[in-house]
């Protein structure tokens, strides 16, 4: 009897994003840090300004996920210098804009990102511990990488601060996450007053229910469903960041539209 022939399989193809022409990169020649920028809404703000065009700098703590993240960003084509830090402590920050001076002269834009949620838990049952990593990461981090960045920003850059909708919401059992974010919107707002006469200009990132591992952290079973997603997030940024040198948004609020959770 005959042998039956295998079919050979085709082979996978793999595509991979490639960058827009030079002409429609909207961020050429802008240099990114982007805190926390190795997962969740971090990331996606790091791949969608890479991809037009700008050099990117991505922190997180955890060195395997960074580095993850960096070859995803190089994958599509992008610029990337990954630097293990914790915003929360000052020589961690002093090393990584040491790092950056090696690199670049300047910033022209800070996204300060990085955060973490606490285990839900009301007031009576929150522990020194979890409340003071919350405003710590959240809060304290995000001044001690803004003080080190604005040496090397110029009329023209840009600070976003990822604050959440926590900051003006009340979320029971959340009470050092949502104090970490109003103190944070509290910071960014005064900031936008100092340096408006510098012509840096200063953005609230306010997003609702996104599509993160954050959730984990707090409500494991989270209707996922009823979020946006990471990406829209990071496109809505980027678009504010290309608004003319004239204009600003100086808070972008950013809900699903698929219901309240």
């Amino acid at each position: 009897m005959a042998r039956k022939k295998t079919q050979k399989k085709p082979e996978a193809r793999i595509v991979r994003r490639k960058l827009p022409p030079l002409e429609l990169r909207r961020l050429e020649d802008q240099v990114v840090l982007i805190t926390g920028g190795n997962r969740g809404i971090g990331l996606a703000m790091a791949r969608a300004v890479a991809k037009e065009g700008a050099s990117v700098i991505i922190t997180g703590r955890d060195e395997h996920t960074l580095h993850h993240a960096a070859d995803q960003i190089k994958r599509d084509g992008g610029t990337v210098v990954s630097h293990v830090c914790d915003v929360r402590d000052e020589d961690s920050v002093d090393e990584l804009f040491a790092a950056i001076h090696r690199h670049y002269s300047q910033i022209d834009v800070l996204v300060n990102n990085a955060g973490l949620a606490q285990r839900n838990a009301q007031v009576d049952h929150l522990s020194l511990e979890a409340w003071q990593a919350c405003i710590e990461t959240n809060l304290t981090g995000a001044f001690l990488c803004t003080r080190a960045a604005l040496p090397m920003m110029s009329p023209g850059a840009t600070v976003v601060n990822n604050v959440s909708v926590a900051a003006n919401t009340a979320f029971p059992g959340m009470a050092a996450y949502s104090a970490s974010k109003a103190g944070l919107l509290a910071f960014t707002n005064t900031l936008r007053e100092e340096l408006r006469p510098r012509g840096i200009r200063v953005i609230s990132l306010v997003p609702g229910a996104t599509d993160t591992e954050i959730w984990q952290q707090f409500w494991k079973d989270a209707p996922r469903e009823k979020m946006m997603s990471a990406e829209s997030v990071a496109d809505a940024v980027v678009a504010a960041l290309c608004l003319p040198a004239n204009a600003t948004i100086e808070e972008l609020l950013i809900r699903p539209t698929a219901g309240t959770l």
